[in-house]
């Protein structure tokens, strides 16, 4: 779907989510996937498994779960070159986003010495690719858990709880959730908000755009965004049948 036929855009409410779809299993060779839809936003989430850790985890009986972010050249209305040799900072800063947030669905790494690696691919970019890539790599790594899980290197699975993410932001002076990117461009206040199933929050990352925010509005965006985000969390549940 092009980001400019996006039905969502016109008629939803300042606080009802984009369109959310999420579909398990669609990379046959990955140990988990999830193609994860934020409006016309696309992103293809998969988890491998690799035996070995990183040297420095080496010797501790412990795994490690670390994630990379891309965006397709033609994501985005004109294309943007394949980062092939250098990752931008904006790439670097989402990967390192999403590998503390998928991590924070572990209390502890002993699951032996493997290494979960989640790739986050955008197919389509219309806001919000790195929250979208949040919510669909938790499904891809509560599957890759449970496909160890029944391989027999782990008796249970090690994950305790999920993870989901979104956006909020002010346009104008009003509050608005899961914003697109004619939305992210003009808002006031943008905020990427993570949570996990158990209602404790992983990151908030809050900037004021255009002036600054007072403590009364930061309260309604973070209300905003749990209402959100708990919805999120049932379309996990439901995907994942828990």
């Amino acid at each position: 779907m092009a980001a400019d036929s996006d039905p969502t855009r016109i008629s939803r409410r300042n606080d009802e989510l984009r369109a959310v779809t999420l579909e398990r299993a669609v990379a046959p060779y990955a140990e988990g996937s999830c193609l994860v839809s934020f409006g016309a936003t696309k992103v293809l989430c998969t988890a491998s498994i690799e035996e070995g850790v990183p040297a420095w985890r080496r010797g501790r009986g412990e795994g490690w779960l670390t994630a990379e972010y891309a965006m397709l050249p033609r994501a985005t209305k004109t294309r943007t070159s394949r980062e092939r040799t250098q990752l931008g900072g904006r790439t670097q800063e989402i990967q390192r986003l999403i590998g503390r947030s998928i991590r924070a669905m572990l209390d502890d790494f002993r699951f032996g010495e493997f290494t979960i690696k989640l790739d986050c691919d955008v197919l389509v970019a219309d806001g919000g690719t790195r929250t979208a890539s949040i919510t669909g790599a938790c499904v891809a790594a509560v599957d890759a858990f449970d496909w160890l899980v029944r391989q027999a290197p782990l008796s249970a699975s090690p994950v305790k709880r999920r993870v989901a993410a979104v956006s909020v932001g002010v346009l104008g002076t009003v509050p608005r959730i899961d914003l697109d990117y004619e939305e992210d461009v003009r808002a006031a206040v943008d905020m990427n908000v993570v949570m996990s199933s158990e209602g404790g929050f992983v990151e908030v990352q809050g900037t004021g755009e255009r002036g600054t925010f007072d403590r009364a509005e930061l309260d309604g965006l973070l209300e905003l965004a749990m209402k959100g985000l708990r919805e999120l969390d049932a379309a996990q549940r439901r995907v994942l049948g828990v």
